[in-house]
């Protein structure tokens, strides 16, 4: 993958820097994985003064991911995550038809719980974890969900969704595919599309890389001048195959997708 397509700039201005993350790079180095390309750096590159990691989303995830100029927005921003102010909004595929339509899930959760360092549910020592979700459509033997996470833990929404049944397609670590030691090969169109007459020998994927996706993020406060304001609304598109797949998941199923600044209530 060339540099120039591993993140796309949807914002930036004097305070902060924000980018659409493509799936398979590292936000930063953590205890478990010091990847040496990573969005910090390539980032750091490009800022001359450098950027302040704020959070974080997974290395195979994609979407939304929003970096400080200065220690002054960094601290600010830090105490706006931990206050759970800001507003994430994920589009995840999953496995399975996703029942009941709305739900909650707050299984309390322990990062690196396990020796492959997944994220474990252990309602004695687990730290609480909350995640909304809401079924935007099905078709054949996939969902469409949007995850409106309350905490930040490591890998929440995947171990989350897995938990109710529903684990998110392609997922490497806590899939059907993983848990039985195989990789999963992707979604093709013939396994949902009634009456498909393509070549399965030579049939390609529509994804191949796991279904998850940061759509939506609104930053509250993040310096002095937005004091008081209702908050910066941040906007990471689809990348390509996963706008393909979930716009064929919509035509087949006869379901609208919201549009890009709806929120879960």
């Amino acid at each position: 993958m060339k540099p120039a397509a591993l993140f796309t700039i949807i914002y930036e201005d004097d305070y902060i820097i924000a980018v659409n993350k493509a799936a398979g790079i590292a936000v930063g180095g953590d205890r478990w994985d010091e990847a040496r390309e990573r969005l910090d750096r390539l980032l750091a590159a490009y800022c001359p003064a450098g950027v302040f990691t704020v959070h974080r989303i997974d290395r195979d995830t994609s979407g939304a991911v929003v970096f400080a100029k200065d220690a002054q927005t960094h601290k600010r921003l830090c105490v706006v995550f931990e206050e759970r102010r800001a507003v994430k909004r994920y589009i995840a595929v999953v496995h399975g038809r996703f029942s009941p339509e709305e739900t909650a899930c707050e299984l309390p959760l322990v990062p690196g719980g396990d020796k492959q360092h997944r994220t474990i549910i252990d309602k004695y020592r687990g730290k609480k974890a909350v995640t909304r979700f809401r079924l935007l459509g099905s078709a054949g033997n996939y969902s469409v969900v949007e995850a409106l996470p309350e905490t930040g833990r490591t890998h929440q929404i995947r171990v989350h969704l897995a938990s109710l049944g529903h684990p998110v397609v392609c997922d490497p670590l806590y899939g059907e595919a993983a848990r039985r030691g195989h990789a999963e090969k992707g979604v093709f169109l013939s396994s949902f599309k009634k009456g498909w007459r393509g070549d399965p020998l030579t049939e390609q994927p529509l994804l191949a890389r796991l279904g998850l996706h940061a759509l939506h993020l609104t930053l509250p406060d993040y310096h002095e001048d937005a004091s008081g304001c209702q908050g910066l609304s941040l906007y990471a598109p689809l990348s390509r195959d996963m706008a393909t797949l979930v716009t064929q998941l919509a035509k087949r199923g006869g379901f609208a997708l919201p549009d890009a600044g709806s929120v879960l209530p």
